[in-house]
């Protein structure tokens, strides 16, 4: 396993992110579920797909997807 490197915040914030502190309990969720209808386009399902990973790298990196 690797070590986890802390977060940069002036990085994260030259990237144009935003903070977002979220109970491990919703973010086990959003990283399994996915609202997209039949009909999504791409764009959306990727979007959806970059919120689940980041969720779930979000638990793994506090120690908390097991």
């Amino acid at each position: 396993m690797t070590e986890a490197v802390p977060t940069d915040p002036r990085a994260e914030a030259g990237r144009g992110r935003v903070d977002l502190w979220l109970d491990p309990d919703d973010l086990r969720w959003l990283a399994r579920h996915c609202c997209c209808p039949d009909d999504a386009d791409q764009e959306t399902r990727d979007r959806c797909s970059r919120l689940r990973f980041r969720a779930s790298a979000a638990l793994h990196k506090s120690g908390l997807s097991g």
